[in-house]
């Protein structure tokens, strides 16, 4: 694989623009008071100082995208029937699957968001089912990651296995130095993705410098607590109510942290249509909500905010790691602390879920059965006397 590149400050905005010649480019850049990613336009600039506000899921898992188009094929409104028509002559329905996803690159990436992508190849590329409209966009996109130079508060990367330089699931590493940036291809999408003029070879100290940046910045995180045991914990305090009550009380259901998580995937699916034409769609959905376990009867088992968030907590902690070989479906970005409204930490949760279950007594263990008294053997009917004896017994 060719050697590390380097690209000028200067030269950044002249590149994506290559790039977008040929492929659909993400970058962040300031919105208001957010970061967020958009298809790149030199006129709006680009943000790489700050944290994105959200996540760059959206070029794999749009919040709304098109999984079919159909129309009712029908004759004009008073058309005389001909002859032996039949109801499926008369009345069908024509579909059409979307366009192929374009080449894409995401440039800026976060190693959290990078390695969040983890949690949805096993949903979305399972042993039994695959996800086609999934699977292209993955195929097709190139993800840039920028390591972390700085973390902010929120961050607990580490404590999930993820790194402020991390690489799963990357195709380049970029690291911003003093002058420029080092891009080290990490996968042969990555190579072909580092072919301009614009990019020069790395200088030989460029690589010693990056790695520097990466060791302060994984300092800076600090010790990662020790979740080991945390499924078990939460399973054991999954019908206690009261610990649910109290974690959830500054809780306002509002779905912040799961429009913002880099990993959350769940949807629900609506047909749209207008006249004789409509659209089939994936939206991106909430468990916080009340509505998105309501049922056609009018039950409810999650009407409880308690409950949202314990089921929200647990499938991050506890049942996907379960049924991915210890996986963990949180990538330790930190947005829903960050941009919570009432400043619920699901760090502190998770921490005060091992203390919970660790108070809790186990229940004592099982008493030995004493074997039971021989039972003393009925005496032999006397001949002859039964009857008198019945008699007697009332």
């Amino acid at each position: 694989m060719p050697g590390n590149k380097f690209l000028a400050t200067a030269d950044v905005a002249a590149w994506l623009g290559e790039l977008s010649k040929t492929m659909r480019v993400f970058a962040p850049r300031n919105e208001g008071q957010a970061v967020v990613y958009r298809e790149f336009d030199a006129a709006k600039g680009l943000e790489l100082r700050r944290k994105p506000t959200e996540s760059a899921k959206h070029a794999l898992f749009p919040r709304s995208e098109e999984l079919l188009s159909f129309s009712y094929l029908r004759p004009a409104f008073g058309a005389p029937e001909k002859e032996g028509e039949t109801p499926s002559d008369v009345s069908q329905v024509q579909v059409k699957m979307p366009v192929e996803p374009m080449p894409t690159v995401v440039f800026g990436m976060l190693g959290c968001d990078a390695g969040s992508v983890t949690t949805f190849d096993p949903i979305y590329d399972g042993s039994k089912f695959k996800d086609v409209y999934y699977l292209k966009k993955r195929q097709a996109t190139v993800f840039i990651v920028r390591a972390c130079a700085e973390v902010l508060s929120t961050c607990f990367c580490n404590w999930v296995g993820g790194d402020p330089a991390n690489t799963k699931n990357a195709d380049v590493l970029a690291t911003e130095l003093s002058d420029g940036w080092l891009l080290q291809p990490v996968t042969e999408r990555g190579e072909k993705a580092l072919t301009s003029p614009l990019l020069k070879d790395a200088p030989a100290a460029s690589e010693g410098q990056a790695t520097a940046i990466h060791d302060n910045a994984r300092k800076s995180l600090g010790d990662a607590p020790n979740l080991e045991g945390i499924d078990a914990a939460l399973f054991s305090l999954f019908a206690d109510n009261d610990f649910w009550q109290r974690q959830s009380a500054g809780c306002l259901a509002c779905g912040t942290c799961t429009y913002l998580c880099p990993t959350c995937h769940c949807f629900s699916i609506t047909d749209e249509t207008s006249a004789r034409n409509g659209v089939r769609l994936r939206s991106w959905d909430t468990c916080m909500a009340s509505l998105y376990t309501l049922e056609a009867s009018g039950h409810n088992p999650r009407s409880l905010k308690a409950a949202r968030l314990r089921n929200r907590v647990g499938h991050k902690f506890a049942y996907f790691l379960r049924n991915n070989d210890g996986q963990i479906s949180c990538c330790g970005c930190g947005r829903c602390i960050k941009s919570c409204p009432s400043s619920v930490d699901i760090r502190q949760i998770v921490k005060d879920a091992l203390v919970q279950a660790a108070s809790i007594a186990p229940p004592p263990p099982p008493q030995p059965v004493a074997p039971a008294a021989a039972s003393p053997k009925p005496a032999a009917p006397v001949k002859g006397k039964g009857r008198t004896k019945e008699k007697a017994n009332g």
